[in-house]
């Protein structure tokens, strides 16, 4: 399906492209933060248990959260002493059963450039070790010469999803995971990321044995600056060619008065760039 839209998008713009994705598979027993309910999927029918004359017909049932495989965060999803962004009362935003305001359902569409920093390649390293807080100059070093606009998408590697096969690992709950710590959250939001993501289950540096307790880059993005958070995307295959600028498209789900949404994020490369970049 993905080689079918690159040679779309190639005619339609004239010029070859290639096509990255940059989600996670969604699966039985994968990944999942202690705080959300986790991916079940069961067939509810098989082939056989109901016959239509020689035909047959299968279907599932499918229940997770919205904050589990690649996702994006809607703007209810965290408040700040009572208050999500823009000053709305997170309690009275949530009566009901969902909310109010600031549900999935607003997040737009994305069609817009997107940035990859690169950290531990700016760092010599496969991958970035557990616990590790990226800095401002992690940041600045990733970016180089190459410039940062307002309106980009921000998305910062770690190397993490080469622990995606190990949920215990990947969720980092006893041993750490590396995130982005609160300045260098501030300094994203200060040169006008649109969104933001990595590769992380939680963006935030999840220190050793503190879990997800503290999650300031989340107050900083979501709750001040009004900027969504997309976690668990898979990095690696747009590292491994080099690629730093591209065209980023994304469509949440229109789920109404949720807190995030499932998403399946592309990457849309001009080949030449990635010869360039090597």
């Amino acid at each position: 399906m993905l080689d079918q839209t690159q040679e779309v998008l190639g005619a339609l713009l004239q010029r070859p492209v290639q096509i990255f994705d940059l989600s996670q598979p969604l699966e039985n027993g994968m990944p999942c933060s202690p705080s959300h309910p986790g991916f079940h999927m069961a067939l509810i029918r098989r082939h056989g248990d109901l016959m239509r004359g020689a035909g047959s017909g299968s279907n599932e049932i499918i229940t997770f959260g919205g904050h589990v495989g690649t996702h994006i965060d809607a703007l209810a999803h965290v408040a700040a002493e009572g208050q999500l962004h823009g000053g709305i009362d997170a309690v009275a935003n949530s009566v009901g059963g969902r909310h109010r305001a600031l549900g999935a359902e607003t997040i737009p569409p994305m069609l817009c450039r997107g940035r990859l920093l690169d950290i531990p390649r700016a760092m010599g390293l496969e991958r970035l070790p557990a616990g590790y807080g990226v800095t401002i100059d992690d940041l600045q070093a990733a970016t180089g010469e190459s410039s940062m606009e307002p309106g980009d998408v921000i998305l910062v590697r770690t190397g993490w999803a080469q622990k995606y096969g190990d949920p215990e690992a990947y969720v980092g709950h006893r041993e750490g995971a590396p995130g982005v710590t609160g300045p260098a959250a501030e300094w994203l939001a200060d040169r006008g990321a649109r969104v933001v993501g990595t590769d992380t289950i939680a963006f935030d540096q999840i220190l050793p044995g503190f879990g997800h307790s503290q999650m300031p880059a989340h107050h900083i993005l979501l709750v001040k600056n009004g900027i969504h958070i997309i976690e668990v995307l898979n990095l690696e295959e747009l590292a491994e060619h080099g690629a730093r600028d591209f065209w980023f498209v994304m469509i949440p789900l229109r789920i109404v008065g949720a807190t995030g949404s499932p998403v399946r994020p592309l990457a849309i490369v001009d080949p030449s760039s990635l010869e360039a970049s090597r």
